[in-house]
Order: C-alpha cells, then sequence, then structure tokens
C-alpha cells in the first residue's frame, strides 16, 4: 500500500522547548515549520549519573497538581523522576537539578497549552542535616489559565484549491469539516500534531496521494491565552489508476486478480478501494493474501497498479460448526476446489447437518471475464422440518452472474420438485401445502449502499426477484413470482443510535390448481425476519395442527439501535428495542399481522455482529429467544 509522506508536524521531544519560546519572550512566539530548537543539558554529576546502587536513593519525589493528569505528566516525563536512583547527588548537584526541574516542567505544561504557570521546586524533609535519610523534592504546581484556540485557518493548494470537480470540492470541504482542533478547545501539542495528521491522511487517503503539508503555524499569545493556528495543504495532482501488473500468479490467470478487485484503469485513486480490494482478493478462495499498490512517482493521469498476490492451494477442505436458535446446533462441512476436472471452473460443495434445514449443494462456476460476468451451476438436496411440515426440495439451476462494488446481478433457469409430509412422515396430499414441481426462468438485482457490509450503520440496501415458468406436476399451469426487500438505516440525532427500517414483500400468480412447489411459496417466522415466532410458524392454517406456505408474504421491522457501555468497551456492544410484523395468504385481501416485540444486546465482531434477542409474540402469547451471528442482504 503507498505509504503517505510523513508529515510536516513537531515531535513531542521537541515540543516543550519550542513552546517554552513562547513564555521566555513574554509575548507573541510563533511556531511554523520544522523547527530545530537546541534542548538543554541536564547538570553533569561529578559521578555518571547513569550509576545505580542498592543504597538509598538521593532524594524522593512529590509532585502537588490539582489535575492529575498534569501530576502525572510530569512524574512520567519529568527530567528529575530519572536522577532518583542516583545515590551519590551532592547539595549543590541537587540544587541544580531542582532548576533545571522547575524549567523542565514549564516546558511540559506548555505542551498541554499553560504557558503562564506557576511552578515551585522546594526541598524539604530530614536531607537538610547530615546523616539523615533521603530529601524530598516538591514540585508544586499552579498551571494557571489554559491557552485555547481562537481562530483555525485550513488553506489548500495544487489542484484541490482549484479544481471544479464535485468530489474534490466536497473532499475539501469534508477536510475542514473534520478538523479536530477547533475554536474554544484547549490547545496542546498533541491536539495540534493530531489535526494537522487528520488532515493530511484525509488529503491523501483520497484522489492525491502525493498530498503534504505546504505550511503549518501556530500562533500563541501567552498572556492572552489564545492560539491561532493555520494550515496549508498541497494536494498536488489528482491520482487515476492506470495499468495493471500482477505478482505471483502461478496456478490462476493473471488477469483474475484484477477481475476480482473491481478496481478499473481510469477510476480515481481510492485508499480506501484499495484496501477494500486486497480483502475482497484475500476472500475470494483464490488468494491467501493480497497486496495492492500503486507507483506515486508514475504519470498521475494512469498510475500503474501492483497487485502482489499469494495464491491459495487448489483444494481447500473446512470444517465449522454453529448455532441459531431457528435450526439448533449446526455442523458443516465445505469441500472447494478452485479448477476441477482440470478445468478453470471451480467446484464448491457443501454438507450442512442441522435439525431443521440439513442441505447437501454443489456449485459450479467459471473465472468472470473482463465484465465480471460468471456462468454459474447449482445442485442441491435440502429438507426444511418446521415442526408441523417436512419439506424435501431438490434443486437444479444455471444462469450468468455478475457481483460488482455495489450490485449484483443473476439471470437463470432454475427446476424444483418438493414433496411434502406431515408431522410424523404421514403424506400430506393437498397440493396447497407445497408439494409439487416447476420450471422457471428468473432474474435477480441487488443493490448495496451500506458504510460498512459486515456491520452497516449507515446507508440502504435494495433487492428484487422476478420469474415466470410452469409447473412440471399435474396440469401444466403457468405462473410468475416476485420478492421485493429493502434495508435502511436511519441516523437518529447528533450521537450514533439509529433506526434500521426492513421491509419484504412477496407474490405468486396463478391458477388455484398450479401445484408450486413450496421452495416458490412463503412462510415466515424467527431470528432474521418475525422475531417472537418460531421458524417458519407464520404461513396458512390449513387444519390439524399444520401450517402450510402461503402465495402472498408482507415482512415489516423497526429497530432502534444504540451503542453501550463505550467507555469500558468502546465500539463492542450495542442495545436494541424492535418491533418485528409478518403475515402471510393466499389471498392479499386475508393478510393477518402477526406482531412482536422485544429488545436485545449486539455484540460487534469482525464477522458481524452476534445477536441475542428476546421477543415476545403477540399471537402466540409466548417469549422466545433469538441467537444469530453475521449480517446478509
Amino acid at each position: 500500500m503507498f505509504r503517505a509522506p510523513i508529515f510536516n508536524a513537531v515531535s513531542r521531544a521537541r515540543a516543550p522547548l519550542l513552546l517554552a519560546l513562547a513564555l521566555l519572550l513574554g509575548g507573541c512566539a510563533t511556531l511554523s515549520g520544522p523547527a530545530e530548537p537546541q534542548a538543554d543539558a541536564p547538570p553533569a554529576p561529578n559521578r555518571r549519573a547513569s550509576a545505580r546502587s542498592n543504597a538509598a536513593p538521593a532524594f524522593t519525589l512529590r509532585v502537588e497538581a490539582e489535575d492529575k493528569d498534569l501530576r502525572a505528566l510530569i512524574e512520567r516525563h519529568g527530567v528529575l523522576p530519572r536522577y532518583r536512583s542516583v545515590s551519590d547527588l551532592d547539595d549543590t548537584e541537587l540544587a541544580r537539578l531542582m532548576a533545571l526541574g522547575a524549567q523542565d516542567a514549564r516546558k511540559l505544561l506548555a505542551t498541554e497549552g499553560y504557558f503562564s504557570p506557576d511552578v515551585r521546586v522546594r526541598r524539604e524533609g530530614a536531607g537538610e542535616s547530615a546523616g539523615a535519610g533521603p530529601p524530598v523534592i516538591v514540585i508544586a504546581i499552579d498551571p494557571g489559565p489554559a491557552t485555547t484556540v481562537t481562530a483555525v485557518d485550513v488553506g489548500f493548494a495544487g489542484d484541490i484549491a482549484t479544481s471544479d470537480d464535485a468530489a474534490a470540492q466536497a473532499q475539501r470541504e469534508a477536510i475542514r469539516g473534520g478538523w479536530r482542533l477547533g475554536p474554544g478547545q484547549r490547545f496542546t501539542q498533541d491536539g495540534w500534531a493530531g489535526a494537522k495528521t487528520g488532515a493530511l491522511r484525509q488529503l491523501v487517503e483520497q484522489r492525491y496521494p502525493r498530498g503534504r503539508i505546504a505550511r503549518s503555524q501556530a500562533d500563541v499569545d501567552a498572556p492572552a491565552h489564545e492560539a491561532r493556528l493555520g494550515l496549508t495543504l498541497d494536494s498536488g495532482p489528482p491520482f487515476y489508476l492506470g495499468p495493471a501488473r500482477v505478482e505471483g500468479a502461478r496456478r490462476y490467470p493473471g488477469e483474475l486478480a484484477e477481475r476480482l478487485s473491481w478496481l478499473k484503469p481510469g477510476d480515481v485513486y481510492d485508499q480506501k478501494k484499495l484496501v477494500d480490494a486486497q480483502q475482497r482478493l484475500a476472500g475470494s478462495g483464490y488468494y491467501d493474501s493480497a497486496y495492492i499498490a500503486i507507483d506515486p512517482d508514475g504519470d498521475p493521469a494512469a498510475t500503474p497498479v501492483t497487485y502482489s498476490v499469494t495464491e491459495a492451494r487448489r483444494q481447500k477442505v473446512q470444517l465449522g460448526v454453529g448455532y441459531s436458535t431457528d435450526a439448533g446446533p449446526r455442523l458443516t462441512l465445505e469441500h472447494r476446489h478452485n479448477t476441477a476436472f482440470g478445468t478453470t471452473w471451480r467446484a464448491d460443495t457443501r454438507l450442512q447437518l442441522d435439525r431443521k434445514t440439513p442441505l447437501l449443494q454443489t456449485e459450479f462456476s467459471s473465472l468472470p471475464d473482463a465484465g465480471g460476468w460468471r456462468w454459474a451451476g447449482l445442485a442441491r438436496y435440502m429438507r426444511q422440518d418446521d415442526g408441523t411440515l417436512n419439506t424435501l426440495s431438490k434443486t437444479l439451476r444455471a444462469g450468468r452472474i455478475q457481483n460488482t462494488e455495489h450490485y449484483d446481478r443473476h439471470f437463470y433457469v432454475q427446476y424444483d420438485h418438493a414433496t411434502v409430509t406431515g408431522s410424523g412422515a404421514a403424506p400430506v396430499p393437498d397440493a396447497l401445502l407445497g408439494d409439487g414441481a416447476a420450471i422457471s426462468a428468473n432474474m435477480a438485482w441487488t443493490a448495496r449502499h451500506f458504510d460498512h457490509m459486515q456491520s452497516p450503520t449507515r446507508g440502504y440496501g435494495l433487492g428484487f426477484e422476478l420469474g415466470a415458468g410452469v409447473t412440471t406436476v399435474g396440469p401444466r399451469q403457468p405462473f410468475t413470482r416476485a420478492v421485493g426487500r429493502w434495508l435502511g438505516f436511519v441516523p437518529l440525532g447528533t450521537g450514533a443510535s439509529r433506526l434500521a427500517l426492513r421491509a419484504e414483500a412477496g407474490a405468486v400468480l396463478a391458477g388455484s390448481s398450479a401445484r408450486l412447489p413450496g421452495t416458490y411459496l412463503f412462510r415466515t417466522g424467527g431470528d432474521t425476519t418475525v422475531r417472537g415466532y418460531g421458524y417458519r410458524s407464520i404461513g396458512i392454517d390449513v387444519g390439524s395442527n399444520l401450517v402450510g406456505p402461503g402465495r402472498y408474504m408482507a415482512v415489516g421491522s423497526a429497530e432502534w439501535q444504540r451503542p453501550i457501555l463505550q467507555e469500558r468497551f468502546p465500539g463492542l456492544l450495542e442495545h436494541t428495542l424492535f418491533i418485528d410484523v409478518g403475515s402471510v395468504a393466499n389471498h392479499v385481501g386475508n393478510l393477518r399481522a402477526r406482531w412482536g416485540v422485544g429488545t436485545g444486546v449486539r455484540l460487534l465482531t469482525p464477522v458481524g455482529p452476534m445477536q441475542i434477542d428476546v421477543a415476545h409474540g403477540f399471537t402466540p402469547h409466548q417469549w422466545r429467544l433469538h441467537m444469530n451471528v453475521g449480517f446478509v442482504f
């Protein structure tokens, strides 16, 4: 990854001396550029200061300050603590150290914005007479008023200053809006350095990898306790991605890395997109690791992009365990072959064993072409047990898929056959329960515009599926099927809390005698749909305590999410309150809402949120525990 140039900032080691200059001048001091002041040398004792002895220390140190942070600053970084273990200091050397300690304390306080402190160093205790114990050196501190920032001027030079490109203008305003040390805040050296670093980082992360600090200035008026800050960022030219070069390609075609990265020649340089592309390659199954970098010395109009990859083995076997309250304990065995049957096609085979949805599935897919499209085929055998009905389904699918950064597209032909039996394996002849077969042509489209794909807090997702076909069991009947879904996050106020709003609807249009397979029809309820209800327990009541699938479905949810315990566990835990509703029917007019309300907690992990919810279903009049891991849309 391209590394930004070293920031033009004053280091902490130089800061105390530089800022103390303002105090010594007794007026306005200007701190600018990479100044190089000379450090004061500590007094040289007549013996090496580094000498250590098992004898009693020369003195003990006590810092008196009401502010515990300032007290800790002097105790940790002051010059006097370094000499406590030198046991053979004489009175003259100790007096010189005390004078230096006072001067050093003032410089350290200046780094925290206190330019007019009252610092007094005194000696007390038994050390005044010969033969007594070690003396106590006391540093008494009254920091006085803190210096606050009164004005900030963030300016620009280079392309970003003159560009009429909307993205460049938005980046410029984002840098100004993200400035960390604004008017009214206490001026500190760390805050000043951090604000400059943050502004430069925002510049070089997107469009301008050659960006640098052209000017930085802090005008400190010590008597008035005011600081005026100025910064000029020189962006240099904007960078655009150019030709790709892949290093490390042996088993798989070199162009595969570029195609899976979704980076295109002509794209504006964006460091986040390069990092996302690296993660995408590492998670593709073709590479164990990937490193993508640009040439900062290359042509900005088409800077070369280097892909350094470590290829994964051709075959991989993976065993996994999991748990959800819908399906209970889960065991999975997966086998991947990246060059199946000696071709460039991939074969992914998955065996899943759980209480509700065991399945065996094999999927074949080709390498993506230059447009990101690939051929894919699937064969699956699955059983769905919802407690009252068992649905055994067989699925065959073939089609074309395109995956991009924000959109997925899928066109395919599918055959489904389902056999439904009641509890106790009793046959269920009623076609309304989903015992049937069909072949259909389908398309699916999904858009994802979330700020984070594993644990989103902003943005939205939208998807729909549309299919048309004919039944193949019983009378041949045509049908159409449509499903739409939406998920959006709405921030609340200026805090980190938000609303997660979800909606889904589906419909199947067919004659009443059509023997549609249950996999084409709808049931809902469970961990990820309507909480407070059992898995697929919301459907059509067909008597004998049986719940069948229906031709119309509607689901909605509103969930309030807010971070909790941030001081102790920052960015780790969230609390939620939610209300879910859903219904399934064979006629739109028969849809009857089934409500569920509850609360829960989220543990935010790298693979997505781990959620534990307790929900009350109004219709069954019972509480249910729901557990789920990960985010999928």
